[in-house]
């Protein structure tokens, strides 16, 4: 069955970096866009960064700049490369699957905490 797991998150002070990880099993990882969406307490789920299968990035504003996308098929991994965080980045980090056989699916999560 298709499987997200993400890892890397963690505490960290304004300004440091963290590197997020997703391994995906179940699929043609290869040929499927990957994306990082965040949900800080008490909001809505919100778009980070995707990258489709031709290693094209997108990001939303509010990381542009700080936050780099990157994936390794060899190894059926989504990287996210955070730096220069900020209070406002802390959120529980998702790692998604985008349009595998017409469906989404989601890791479990993953906690980053920034703090001032």
């Amino acid at each position: 069955q298709v499987q997200l797991v993400e890892s890397g998150g963690g505490l960290v002070q304004t300004g440091g970096s963290l590197r997020l990880s997703c391994v995906a099993s179940g699929f043609p990882f290869g040929a499927i866009t990957m994306g990082w969406y965040r949900q800080a307490p008490g909001k809505a789920r919100d778009f980070v960064a995707y990258i489709t299968e031709f290693h094209t990035p997108t990001y939303a504003d509010s990381v542009k700049g700080r936050f780099t996308i990157s994936r390794d098929n060899a190894k059926n991994t989504v990287y996210l490369q955070m730096n220069s965080l900020k209070s406002e980045d802390t959120a529980v980090y998702y790692c998604k699957a985008l349009r595998v056989w017409g469906n989404e699916y989601w890791g479990q999560g993953t906690q980053v905490t920034v703090s001032s």
